[in-house]
């Protein structure tokens, strides 16, 4: 009796025999536990690489699309909403749905003062009030917007930030989970919003922030995302 791997690896091998021009792959991956998948995306990978065969993966397994993928295409009820490169749509996502579909992230409400063609001011509550932006990517929305921020663009301390950090604000640590690799945290803030915050375990030392731990929070400007409603 063949295991849930090898069964995948038969069926893709019948499959290449026909060498197709397309080969459409639906769930490839989903009954094979986390190590097995992460494997197998990288001999896909490889065996897409050999071949030239073109892969079209369909998958709700955000990981899997981002690691296979040269091109992502993002659908909400039948509707093709955002296309490109996995990272274009990861860092520059044009909807809150693609934010918030693709990995974790922060949708934080604030409201639009100013937007000229160099200078972006808004106020962000959880923020910390007052936020002046360079508009890079000529954004044009107004009025109430969402920020958005991903929890690992997010450094977390416990000591008062040096005078070079100019964005930052103050909570409590309400949730905290060790995964291994990395620590994720919900922060309350003083204005009452829930931030979430990965960290990267780099070393073995033992995990200096906890529960209720009063921490700081900081982030540069240029990673923050606007999105207008």
């Amino acid at each position: 009796q063949l295991s849930g791997g090898q069964s995948q690896r038969v069926a893709l091998a019948r499959s290449l025999i026909k060498e197709p021009k397309v080969l459409l792959l639906d769930e490839p991956m989903a009954a094979l536990d986390k190590k097995l998948r992460q494997s197998t995306q990288f001999e896909l990978m490889d065996i897409h690489d050999q071949l030239g065969i073109t892969f079209v993966i369909v998958t709700h397994d955000q990981e899997e699309a981002m690691t296979l993928s040269d091109r992502i295409a993002i659908m909400e009820q039948g509707q093709f909403i955002q296309i490109g490169s996995p990272n274009l749509i990861y860092e520059n996502p044009e909807s809150k749905f693609v934010a918030d579909f693709l990995g974790n992230i922060n949708l934080l409400d604030a409201d639009m003062i100013e937007n000229d063609q160099n200078r972006i001011l808004l106020k962000c509550k959880a923020l910390g009030g007052q936020l002046s932006l360079s508009n890079a990517y000529d954004f044009n929305g107004s009025g109430q917007i969402s920020v958005a921020l991903r929890p690992e663009k997010i450094m977390i301390q416990k000591e008062f930030p040096s005078e070079e950090v100019k964005n930052y604000v103050k909570g409590v640590v309400e949730d905290f989970g060790y995964f291994g690799n990395l620590s994720i945290y919900r922060v309350r803030t003083e204005s009452g919003e829930i931030i979430q915050v990965s960290k990267q375990n780099r070393d073995r030392a033992v995990q200096s922030i906890k529960w209720e731990d009063e921490v700081y929070l900081s982030w540069e400007n240029k990673n923050l995302m606007l999105l207008g409603e």
